[in-house]
Order: structure tokens, then sequence, then C-alpha cells
């Protein structure tokens, strides 16, 4: 078994370094008499169904009876009001020291006593879809979330008798399980925008007053990326897929950027089927740093409906759908209306039938990591093959905020902002991502790119661009003998594509680069004068110094 369940009698003691206060309060509301089990997916979908406010469409899911969803069963529609993102200032982690930890538990008991005459929901899922890595995690929330419940179990892999086979052959590992309590309808008066309680060390977070979806989604897989950064992988919030050939090594392609970049783009490019391509994940997935391989998290995708416009062959795959305008089509049928009309961030949990090439296990080592990039510095390709540089890019990975988070008013959407690794939900310092991300670069010796699909110098870059780079990468069309030196900067070359030339030797262009670059210094300097007690590693801010004085 891959996490622990139960507990013999000489383990049921304080000192146990699985309990902690936290994860006391969270997992006994797990019993209470007024918590239902949910124990199939057909059972789930039936509560969703009749959950108030939920619309049944006349649209069918296809594969109900792979999904263990009844015949006959239609995709699902729920509409919620002004917050359709995640919202990260909810989020509070016991082990952050400038967390008041005995406050935040204090809070954690009279919020779940708040929602006590309620009745609740639970069930069981996997994450992590290989022996290699699977954890059982456990949901609970309150009965009038039917739908969210049944989003949850169709994201991941619900623990029914095909998933429980697979745990019994699963490596063991010395965690407990993941819990996971949520409550819309419950609001703290110390936290009125909503709250979010993680104790990532122990497995176990609560969030109250939030309906997205996406903070039950994200905030499980936050538990499960920080589990795989304690064993030897490194979390990734991105996408990966393969090529696979008969001539030559594979090549096992990982690409990292915010919800809006083009991940999901390029992982599911088939290219018109020239290629033998693979694709693992397009959001969340884990790399073993002992020998490459890759496990995927989740075996569905939380796809913006606004990507598949009506007639799209994708929308065919739906299931349960978020935030979403409903019409009828002119036979009467109840229909959606794909693009963000009603609101933006228009949400879906898309089925992996969606994927005919698709894997939960990738044996192949990973070959390259792209750093997808908003930043109009770059070109649309740049190689970095100094690894201290690498990971440093990585770590100050520059793009632009999206409609799935939920951010305060006034925010300008053009502002580029760092986000390290592309990953907002890290349950650990970034110095930790740091290390794990730099080993695969010097121990598994991946090559990195980086890719910007905004505009360079004030030219926009179309995905078809992007596209075809990744492409001709892949096939060997593009070698190292096409990039050209990045003026003096050691390790760094760019590849020339017409109507994106670099002109290095113009001063403003080298002013607007040097910018850039300083911005990467300055949020590095400001994260560790936040975090003294975690800084990251000196190294990246030395390369960067390095490239800001060549600049000047």
């Amino acid at each position: 078994m891959s996490t622990k369940e139960r507990y013999s009698q000489d383990e049921l003691k304080k000192a146990n370094p699985m309990f902690s206060r936290v994860r006391a309060t969270i997992e006994s509301a797990f019993y209470g008499n007024n918590v239902h089990e949910v124990t199939s997916v057909a059972e789930a979908y039936n509560l969703a169904k009749k959950q108030s406010g939920v619309i049944v469409t006349d649209l069918p899911i296809l594969h109900t009876k792979e999904l263990g969803l009844p015949q006959g069963a239609t995709q699902l529609v729920y509409n919620h009001g002004k917050i359709l993102g995640r919202t990260a200032s909810a989020r509070h982690f016991t082990d952050d020291p400038k967390e008041d930890a005995e406050a935040l538990a204090g809070n954690l008991r009279e919020d779940i006593y708040a929602g006590h005459e309620q009745k609740y929901l639970k069930a069981t899922v996997l994450v992590g879809l290989d022996p290699s890595f699977t954890v059982k995690a456990h949901v609970m929330m309150p009965e009038d979330q039917a739908f969210n419940l049944l989003s949850y179990i169709l994201n991941f892999h619900f623990f029914d008798d095909e998933a429980a086979e697979m745990y019994k052959k699963s490596k063991a590992y010395d965690e407990p399980d993941i819990y996971f309590y949520f409550d819309p309808n419950v609001q703290d008066p110390d936290y009125p925008k909503g709250l979010g309680v993680f104790d990532a060390p122990h497995n176990c977070a609560a969030v109250f007053n939030l309906r997205y979806f996406g903070e039950l989604k994200k905030g499980t897989l936050t538990l499960a990326w920080a589990i795989a950064h304690r064993h030897g992988y490194t979390a990734c919030h991105g996408g990966e897929k393969s090529f696979h050939f008969t001539d030559k090594d594979d090549k096992v392609f990982a690409f990292y950027g915010l919800s809006g970049s083009g991940k999901s783009t390029l992982t599911h490019e088939m290219y018109d089927g020239k290629y033998d391509i693979t694709v693992l994940h397009d959001d969340a997935f884990i790399i073993s740093r002992e020998d490459g391989s890759s496990v995927a998290l989740e075996p569905s995708y939380f796809d913006k409906t606004h990507d598949y416009p009506a007639g799209h062959h994708e929308t065919k795959y739906y299931t349960t759908i978020m935030n979403c305008d409903v019409t009828l089509d002119s036979n009467g049928k109840k229909v959606i209306v794909t693009e963000d009309l009603r609101n933006n961030n228009g949400r879906v949990i898309k089925t992996r039938y969606t994927s005919p090439h698709r894997v939960d296990f990738e044996k192949a080592p990973i070959t390259a990591l792209f750093w997808i990039m908003k930043d109009g510095s770059l070109p649309p390709l740049l190689k970095i093959d100094d690894p201290v540089l690498a990971t440093t890019m990585g770590c100050t990975l520059a793009t632009k905020r999206t409609s799935a988070e939920n951010l305060p008013k006034g925010f300008d959407m053009n502002t580029l902002v760092i986000e390290p690794f592309a990953d907002p939900f890290r349950a650990y310092p970034v110095s930790g991502d740091y290390r794990d991300f730099k080993e695969l670069f010097t121990k598994r010796g991946a090559s990195c790119y980086i890719l910007n699909t905004d505009a360079f110098m004030g030219k926009n870059i179309p995905k078809e661009v992007t596209k075809k780079i990744i492409e001709d990468l892949a096939n060997g069309t593009i070698t190292d003998n096409d990039f050209k030196a990045f003026g003096n900067f050691k390790g760094v070359s760019y590849l020339p594509i017409d109507g994106y030339e670099v002109h290095l030797d113009d001063p403003e262009y080298q002013k607007t680069l040097a910018r850039r670059m300083q911005d990467r210094l300055d949020w590095l300097n400001n994260y560790d004068k936040e975090h003294p007690e975690t800084p990251i590693q000196d190294e990246a801010k030395e390369t960067l110094e390095g490239i800001i004085k060549e600049l000047s």
C-alpha cells in the first residue's frame, strides 16, 4: 500500500509523526454520523443530478461504462456567482513561520463545528496513476456540493475495484493518506474572503467559503506534489508528451506554464498523425530524479470551455461543466455555449478519452524541459546549456496572470509576474524545487529551452510558430548547429526565425532585456527577504547579476 490509512494499537500516540493537531481535527470529521460515503461513480452522478440548481443537459456523456457512470448519463452544468477562479490569498500553511499555527488550528475547529448540523458526503480517490507512485486521498463536503464531489471523482481515479488492485501492488511510502475537507457554506469571520488551512507535512487541508472546483483539484495536487517532492520526484505543473521513433531515441518533452500560456495546446498537438505521439498529461505529473521516468497524477483534464467552440470534437468528451451558458438548440435540446459568454473561465472536466494516445506512465527518461514565458524581451526560442541558468530561468519564469485566478479588483492582466517553475501551489520552499529541477539538467542530462508564446519586441508569436518549433526539435530538423550565440552570454543561444530578428547590438533592446533580467533578480532578492529561513540558492542571483553586468 502506498500511504497509510489504518494504525496499530502501539501507533496510537501523540508522538506519532503522522499525526498533528490539524490532521486530527480534519480526519475526525470524516467519521461523523452526518457523513455518507459515496461508494460508486454512478451514485455520485445521481446525487449531483438531483442537486438544486444543477442543469441536466441533453448532451450525452461518452464511455459511461468505462467511467462507471449510468447508461444514458448526460453532461451536467452548475453555475456560480462572482468568484470564478482560485483565491490564492485564502491559503494558509501551518508550517509557514509567518503564520500562527495555533490560531489557524482554532479557526479550523470552530469552522468544522459550524457545519456540524449539515449532512456531508465523502469519497476516496487515488492521485497518481502508476504503482510506482499513487496515494490515497479522502474528500468530504456538504450534501449540496454533490456536483463538486462528482467532478472530483471524475478528475482523479475513483477508488473502485480496479484502483484497489493497482493500489495493492503499489510502492509503499512512509506517509499518511490525504484528507481534504471542503465546505463552501461556512464563512470564517476572521477570513471573510475564504480560508484554506493546509498542513502539507501531514497531508491534509480544509477549505471554507470557496465554491470553485479548482480549489479542490489544485489543493489536492498541492499535497500530492509535496509527497512526491519528499520522495525523489520533481513536482510538475505542466504538460508532457513523447515522440516515439524507430530510427532514433524517443523525445520526451515537458512544458511548464500557467493556464493560458499554451502548455495544453503544445501537449495535445498531434501534427496530423505524422508521428507516434503519446500524451502523459497536460497539467499534473511528476518526474523521477532517479531514472527520469514520469507518472501522471490525474486521468482527466480540467479545461477551459472557451478553447473549444461549438461543434468542436472535444466537446463530446465533456462530463461536468462549470460556469457556462446553457440554451436550446433548434430541436429544443438543452445545450451549452462553450465560449465565455456568461462569464470568464468557464470550465469542464474532460475525460481521458479525448486523448487516444494517452498514457499514465512514461518509462523513457525526460529529454527536454520548456519554460513557457510571456516576456516580450525574449525571442520565440532560446536554448540554455548552463544548468544553473536553466534552473534560474525556470525559477524566475515570467508570465501573465489569467482568468483562472481570483485576482484583486483592478489588477492589470498585462502585468508581467514571476511564478517559479509555473507552480503557484507549492507547499514547500522554492529552493526545494530549484534543487529538484537542477537535478534534471545535471543528473538526468535534460536539455532546456525557453519558449516565448506572447510577443517579441511588439510582434505577436502565433501558436503555429511555436508548434512548428516543437515539431522540428522532435524530428531533428532543428539541430544544435542551427542556433546562434545569444550575444556573449555563456551557454545561451537562440533560433533565428524570419520576422523575429534579434538585434543584441541595439541599445534599446539591450535596455529592455536588462530590465527584464533585473525584474528577475529583484524578485529573487525580495523572495529571500520574505523567506530568510529558506533562501533561494545564491548561484541563481549570481548568474543573473552576470547577465545584467554584461548588458550594462
